[in-house]
């Protein structure tokens, strides 16, 4: 036997040892990284969901919700006439006169369209003390929405983003002012302000309905200052801008909603008031509604004159409503969200 012979050959597997282990020893080298790839390939792969079809709505089920959403159209409209009709009560018995006032209610004016007359607003306007009432009123109703608007926005932007000592305990101090009564402030009120010379003064009014104007407006302005996004504040502050600029061209654009909501609130509620008027307000020059209460006679109501007074005196606040409804319809629904 030669030398060459002799020499085992390496491919070979060795004496003793199965050819099914030999074969399973060179597995991991030769075909273990395909295995592993393929099995990394097959994880990796992901089974889309199947898709679940929607359930079948029936006719029967389409009609039902169709009416049932009508019912509901129906029954909202129906609710909204119900509560509109006093003020379209009011607005007809307006426009008649005295005489057929006392012979009917405003309904008369549904069956008989040409008793209706502008006459009772021609008195009305004439009446110098409902004019000046109506300008008192606008000298009340107006500054103390606007300090009430700005101050609030201070101090609501101050105990949002502002630190400094005894924040939190303020600001639990300014919740707690709002539950205190407008009634029992009126004798203390009364007395300070006849000490320093206000009281029977449009300034007068004007501050209390400020002050008590105050804390709702804290209370509402900060919760909303409070959801401004900390970075975009501090990326203004970075680009140099101090807390004057920074409240002027970047809070208060963004909580213009809020702000429109509060005002609306607040023009209603002291445009309205007739306990703080009669108490603090000048009864030679009264707002509007003090006046309307003095219109009425002694032995009855003056009918011709407090009908379109008092149609007259809600005008204002429409106007106002419906000229700030998207600012107030999303400041409300801004917070209802947040």
């Amino acid at each position: 036997m030669s030398r060459s012979d002799a020499t085992p050959d390496p491919a070979a597997p060795s004496a003793g040892v199965p050819a099914a282990q030999g074969s399973a020893a060179q597995g991991p080298s030769t075909r273990g990284p395909s295995t592993r790839a393929s099995s990394t390939r097959a994880s990796s792969t992901r089974v889309p969901p199947a898709r679940v079809a929607p359930a079948k709505v029936s006719y029967a089920q389409a009609v039902s919700a169709r009416l049932a959403a009508g019912a509901v159209r129906v029954f909202l409209v129906a609710a909204a006439l119900f509560w509109l009709l006093p003020t379209f009560g009011l607005l007809l018995s307006s426009f008649l006169s005295p005489g057929d006032l006392n012979k009917g209610g405003w309904w008369q004016a549904l069956t008989a369209p040409a008793r209706l007359t502008a006459g009772n607003y021609e008195r009305l306007l004439a009446n110098e003390t409902i004019t000046a009432s109506l300008l008192n009123t606008v000298a009340i109703a107006v500054p103390a929405t606007l300090l009430v608007l700005v101050l609030g926005a201070f101090a609501g932007y101050a105990f949002a983003w502002l630190e400094f000592p005894g924040r939190d305990w303020l600001f639990l101090v300014v919740v707690g002012l709002l539950v205190v009564p407008v009634q029992v402030a009126l004798i203390p009120v009364s007395e300070l302000f006849g000490s320093i010379g206000l009281f029977e003064t449009t300034a007068g009014v004007v501050l209390f309905h400020t002050a008590f104007g105050l804390p709702f407006a804290v209370f509402l302005l900060r919760n909303f200052f409070a959801e401004i996004p900390r970075e975009l504040l501090e990326a203004a502050r970075l680009d140099g801008a101090g807390e004057l600029r920074l409240f002027a061209r970047v809070v208060l654009p963004l909580g213009g909603p809020a702000i429109a909501s509060l005002g609306i609130f607040q023009f209603l509620w002291v445009w309205n008031d007739m306990l703080v008027a009669l108490v603090f307000a000048d009864s030679a020059n009264p707002p509007v509604t003090v006046a309307l209460q003095q219109q009425v006679r002694q032995f009855g109501n003056n009918i011709d004159v407090l009908a379109p007074g008092a149609f007259l005196s809600m005008v204002i606040p429409l106007i106002v409503f419906f000229a700030f409804q998207r600012q107030f319809v999303s400041g409300v629904m801004a917070g209802a969200i947040k």
